[in-house]
């Protein structure tokens, strides 16, 4: 029989954090990852062995990796970040740097020119962020020291059209593949973060080795898969969309759509929609192996496993939060989000991925951690082993 407290020590492995995208609203994460540290008792430095990460989620994911062996230390560094936040560190705000680049983007799209612009906004400074925050170089050591199993980014192939889980983890995690799904081992970087989170259109995609990336959200049909197969038993997950338990409300039409609302509609079926069916998917199947005999399953050779799962998601619309903040928006920007109906309440869904703005961050922060104390009982349950 396995010594008690060496299971104890390693029980985190088994555990693991998935945090989706969302652009702007992963600031959410944040406030819920600082609830956790406040919640566990201190002697648990780092909770979860296997974090996997999508879009804006996967640089959160990625910057817990870098300081895996003091998890509250990780997520306050994460906390300072976003707390400072200005779109100027995420894209160019400039008027020079907008206007050029969105003429240059316009134009291409009806005159083939050598030398066109990729996407209507410059994310250059997001790179030099990342490249000054990131420790890279320790994701490994923090595997090698037992503190971390696992870390994954997706990102999703233009040419494949594959949903591709780029890992880093430990020896014995062999690569996978299934259907439109794939898991590479790999060293990750900053490219393998700017290809997770090139919003369509808006951010460049990336090129690693033979493909071009985009963000991870799209064509990920089942987002909690790369953890599955990384070895999770327990999975913690941190939604941006709304509350799942939450009513659904048919609001009279106000008129056509803008641009920004039907923007906003292909952004949410991009990056919400996915995770709410997966996690549902995954609820019914503990179901079904719940009235199933162990001996049954043993005796044909069913694999499955019934899979622990928590999730956390907004409690309020983050769309009506992020157009009380259109104001803060830099001029240009401001500009072309009141072109589109952004600025709008009926368009502000687009507007929450884009307003990585400190005031506008701050209360997702806020919210998120409120959502998880709200539930502090059942996390509190979720990390008893």
């Amino acid at each position: 029989m396995a010594d008690k407290s060496t299971s104890l020590e390693t029980a985190h492995l088994r555990r693991s954090l998935v945090l989706t995208g969302g652009g702007a609203r992963a600031a959410y994460q944040v406030g819920v990852l600082k609830a956790i540290a406040d919640i566990l008792p201190e002697e648990m430095s780092h909770p979860f062995g296997i974090i996997a990460g999508t879009s804006a989620g996967a640089i959160n994911a990625t910057a817990l990796a870098c300081y895996a062996e003091n998890y509250r230390n990780a997520v306050y560094q994460v906390e300072n970040v976003w707390k400072s936040f200005t779109p100027d560190k995420v894209y160019r705000t400039d008027p020079i740097g907008v206007l050029v680049n969105a003429a240059r983007w316009l134009a291409g799209l009806f005159v083939p020119m050598p030398n066109r612009a990729v996407s209507l906004l410059d994310n250059s400074p997001l790179r030099v962020l990342l490249e000054n925050s990131m420790a890279f170089n320790n994701i490994q050591d923090n595997i090698d020291a037992g503190y971390l199993r696992a870390l994954s980014v997706t990102a999703s192939g233009y040419n494949s059209g594959h949903s591709v889980a780029f890992f880093q983890g430990s020896p014995d995690i062999s690569s996978w593949k299934r259907f439109q799904r794939v898991g590479l081992r790999t060293k990750l970087s900053v490219q393998h973060l700017l290809a997770s989170a090139a919003i369509p259109t808006i951010f460049p995609a990336t090129r690693i080795n033979r493909e071009y990336y985009g963000d991870g959200a799209m064509r990920q049909l089942a987002p909690l898969s790369p953890a599955l197969h990384l070895g999770a038993e327990k999975v913690f997950v941190v939604g941006v969309s709304g509350n799942r338990s939450a009513p659904q409300v048919r609001r009279p039409t106000e008129g056509y759509p803008s641009l920004a609302q039907i923007g906003g509609h292909l952004l949410n079926s991009v990056f919400l929609d996915s995770l709410e069916y997966d996690v549902e998917r995954l609820e019914k199947i503990n179901d079904s192996l719940e009235m199933i005999p162990g001996h049954v399953l043993n005796k044909h050779g069913v694999r499955l496993r019934p899979i622990e799962c928590l999730v956390i998601s907004p409690s309020q619309c983050l769309d009506q939060i992020a157009n009380r903040y259109a104001r803060t928006l830099p001029p240009t920007i401001r500009f072309f989000m009141g072109g589109i109906g952004a600025t709008k309440s009926s368009g502000s869904s687009i507007l929450s991925y884009l307003l990585f703005e400190r005031l506008f961050c701050n209360d997702l922060i806020d919210l998120g951690y409120h959502d998880a104390m709200e539930v502090k009982a059942s996390i509190i349950n979720f990390f008893k082993d």
